[in-house]
């Protein structure tokens, strides 16, 4: 799963990496952060555009290898562009409850939640969502994080679960192949800030060799 934010790679770059992505992805998270500036769109609004822009380039695809693309953190996003072809939205601990998700998006839209411990990890059991992020695992300079969880502890965790699990944190190159037994991974600077970002994303997809199916889920 690719995490993408526009303003990572600068808008000049967004599509052209994302059409160098495409093919190599099972999933695409489009995410926008808040932005410091006055004036111009909301976040709300440039997360509607930038998914729109992201739907449109997976267009071009067979229906077959089309990624997946989720909305990061709002569900009304989510609910607007639901007849446009979004496949979801991803949720973290402290925004709209999944119960609530649900209910609006009904049960043709998927629901990702992220968790960080066994604790949130085991009461997302309880939870209408159908994959679940789990980290950090390694440190990350994106979120800030010092120190991860740790490949041994993600496979632990994730064999607890029913679900789908996409690790998420510090993963690059250099490091996926520890998250083999998982099998799958949520990768952002990794791949956005990487010379040739489709390579990139190639080269984690032939490491990590579990495709996410939407149908997985029980």
């Amino acid at each position: 799963m690719l995490i993408f934010t526009p303003s990572e790679v600068g808008e000049e770059r967004a599509e052209a990496v994302i059409a160098g992505c495409l093919g190599h992805v099972d999933a695409i998270q489009v995410r926008v952060k808040a932005s410091e500036r006055r004036s111009g769109p909301s976040p709300a609004a440039e997360l509607r555009d930038w998914t729109r822009r992201v739907l449109r380039l997976r267009e071009g695809l067979d229906p077959e290898s089309r990624p997946l693309v989720f909305v990061n953190d709002r569900v009304d996003v989510a609910q607007l562009l639901a007849e446009e072809g979004v496949d979801g939205v991803h949720l973290g601990q402290a925004d709209t409850p999944a119960s609530i998700a649900r209910e609006l998006l009904g049960q043709d839209l998927l629901i990702g939640l992220s968790t960080d411990s066994a604790r949130t990890l085991l009461a997302a059991e309880e939870q209408p969502v159908d994959y679940l992020g789990l980290g950090p695992i390694f440190p990350s300079q994106t979120k800030g994080y010092a120190r991860g969880l740790g490949p041994e502890a993600a496979w632990a965790l994730a064999a607890g679960t029913g679900r789908p699990v996409f690790p998420i944190g510090g993963i690059d190159r250099t490091n996926a192949l520890e998250l083999l037994p998982i099998g799958r991974a949520a990768v952002g600077a990794g791949v956005l800030a990487a010379d040739d970002p489709g390579r990139a994303a190639a080269e984690l997809g032939d490491l990590l060799c579990d495709p996410f199916d939407a149908g997985l889920p029980s």
